[in-house]
């Protein structure tokens, strides 16, 4: 069935298979698991199949007169994986694109299995909803990751891991500076993540932490951040490099750039072709971040309005070049005046 499509096998003998639109992982311990999977999902015992599926359009046309998990148990079926013993995401992420990440100590092994596409459904924690539900929505997944750890948790030391591996997701985000689309902070995650956590239920090696003080929490925090901006890499092309740039750092505060350029007292098209230039800058990088933190900070009340904008206006004279100090200067003005 899909003996020759073997990616990747855990120390635990975990085997994962890359499947058409799925990645399948095949546990060979006895596994317990959390995860927020409508199939199977929450605390499961019994798992045997976990995996991750690629959303195609023809399976979202289907999904418009067909509810989500009849159509999971469908697709476990077809393939011959017992749906009563499976759980799975869904994503509109590539299967291609995955990150399979392992970290080891000692002993010890964390494997994150990830896809992530963060461009459309970034959204920070506590941003105004963009739906409400009555009688069940679906939406798909969009950074989803499942987790496996070749050493025995309890359920409560499942849940700290879980919270932990939330926690790592949110840092990896803020480490590629990933703005919400839905407010001006930045993204915690996307609006329809998904996360299942399996430990090793035949192992010796009984652990009772997974908090950040923990090594486990650790090799799970790290676990996840490299995973996610690998698979972040993969699907949307989003890295450091490409997040080092004026104008990329100013969209998280959106502005109508049409009116800053028609408010111009010279040629549009020169003043862009420098400003493509200028942007890469890093001191002008490094300017445009402080005065963004200085807007920040206005709007937690950390600081007063008109500190913020006498520091901001100080910050200008750093910059390379006329063309984004006279940008950021439309910020400052917008933002802080």
């Amino acid at each position: 069935m899909y003996n020759n499509r073997i990616i990747f096998k855990t120390s635990s003998l975990d085997e994962v298979y890359y499947l058409k639109d799925s990645i399948f992982i095949k546990f060979n311990s006895k596994r317990n698991a959390l995860s927020n999977s409508i199939l199977n999902g929450g605390f499961n015992n019994s798992l045997r199949y976990v995996f991750n599926h690629h959303l195609s359009q023809e399976t979202i046309n289907y999904l418009e007169n067909h509810d989500l998990k009849g159509y999971l148990i469908k697709y476990c079926d077809d393939l011959k994986f017992d749906s009563d013993l499976s759980s799975g995401l869904v994503t509109l992420a590539l299967m291609k694109n995955l990150s399979i990440i392992t970290k080891k100590y000692n002993d010890l092994e964390v494997t994150a299995i990830t896809t992530a596409g963060v461009r459309v459904n970034a959204v920070r924690a506590g941003d105004d909803s963009s739906y409400w539900e009555e009688n069940g929505e679906f939406h798909a997944g969009t950074i989803n990751t499942i987790l496996l750890i070749n050493s025995k948790l309890s359920q409560n030391t499942l849940a700290e891991a879980f919270m932990t591996a939330s926690e790592a997701k949110t840092v990896a985000l803020n480490n590629l500076k990933i703005p919400s689309q839905f407010s001006n902070g930045f993204a915690t995650g996307t609006g329809t993540d998904g996360l299942i956590i399996a430990s090793n239920l035949d192992s010796s090696n009984l652990l009772t932490n997974a908090g950040k003080h923990s090594k486990l929490g650790e090799l799970i925090a790290k676990t996840i951040i490299e995973s996610i901006h690998v698979a972040i890499k993969k699907q949307v092309w989003i890295t450091p490099n490409s997040q080092s740039n004026v104008l990329v750092l100013l969209n998280r505060y959106k502005l109508d750039i049409n009116e800053f350029y028609d408010s111009l007292n010279q040629d549009k098209h020169t003043f862009i072709y420098q400003l493509k230039f200028d942007s890469k800058i890093h001191e002008n990088i490094a300017v445009t971040t402080s005065i963004l933190n200085l807007i920040d900070d206005v709007g937690n009340g950390i600081i007063s309005r008109e500190i913020a904008f006498e520091l901001a206006n100080s910050f200008l004279d750093y910059c390379v070049g006329d063309v984004v100090k006279e940008l950021l200067a439309y910020w400052i003005n917008h933002f802080l005046l």
